[in-house]
């Protein structure tokens, strides 16, 4: 008995007749600044969102994701459920999971976090105990990636999935986490600059666990945040300070792994201020 439609697929020459014999898209996301096409397909009863490369730049970016999802499980990242080839590249199969990506860039609009109703200002609304759970999921994920050897790239809140029905974090599109360490050999690594580490910015820089603790740490600074430009601080002056910590411009200085930055940052949640 097949557990999913794609199943015995291994490779066929182009995606969409595949999708049509299958089921029905109900979704296609088509403006994405990645090089990828995604839709979201009804078949066998069940939806499913697929991901394929629209532009040959995108091929090593999936190529990425299955090694990620090979070597990578948590409760909290969305699993692949199947891959497969076209005569284009890879296309990434996972069940499709509900929620909101807390920002959703295109090539045709960027902008709009701290516009009233988008996704990123309804989470930063909730009440803090339903912040913490997230960020608390968001945490522990990494940990996961710590363990696996990984290191975060490109971590930022486009693969923050959250279900405000639920009140549950996901995080999905994690292509371009790689193993660590490495030497960056580009002049940059992808990525939104709110979320980087400096020396993804240098050719040559070592890219380690801590540069993943510093891009936590701006993810717990800007979801701890009523708003968009750092001035309306929620969490308590404790949380604050690890966060500093985690985010110190010299890697030497940080929080040195993930585990570490967990640890220190439920002992401030414990603390009143």
């Amino acid at each position: 008995m097949k557990t999913h439609p794609f199943e015995d697929v291994t490779h066929v020459p182009a995606l969409e007749p595949l999708l049509a014999r299958l089921g029905t898209v109900f979704q296609r996301f088509d403006d994405q600044d990645s090089g990828c096409t995604s839709y979201g397909l009804l078949a066998s009863g069940q939806r499913w969102f697929v991901k394929t490369a629209s532009a040959p730049e995108a091929v090593p970016s999936l190529d990425r994701a299955m090694a990620v999802h090979n070597a990578i499980s948590h409760p909290c990242i969305v699993a692949l459920a199947h891959s497969f080839t076209t005569d284009i590249g890879p296309v990434l199969v996972y069940p499709w999971t509900s929620g909101e990506v807390l920002y959703h860039p295109t090539r045709s609009r960027h902008g709009g976090r701290a516009a009233p109703g988008s996704p990123m200002a309804r989470f930063r609304a909730q009440p803090l105990a339903q912040i913490n759970i997230a960020l608390e999921a968001l945490l522990n994920a990494h940990l996961a990636v710590e363990d696996a050897g990984y290191v975060a790239v490109d971590l930022y809140d486009g693969c923050m999935l959250y279900d405000f029905d639920q009140q549950r974090m996901m995080l999905c599109d994690l292509d371009e986490y790689r193993p660590g360490p490495f030497t960056l050999e580009g002049d940059r690594l992808p990525g939104s600059s709110r979320y980087m580490a400096p020396e993804e910015f240098v050719r040559g820089s070592l890219i380690d666990i801590r540069t993943t603790v510093f891009n936590l740490g701006r993810a717990l600074r800007l979801l701890l945040d009523a708003g968009d430009e750092e001035t309306q601080w929620r969490g308590t002056p404790a949380q604050l300070a690890v966060i500093v910590q985690a985010t110190a411009p010299e890697p030497q200085n940080r929080l040195p792994s993930v585990g570490a930055l967990i640890d220190a940052w439920q002992a401030a949640g414990d603390q009143t201020g």
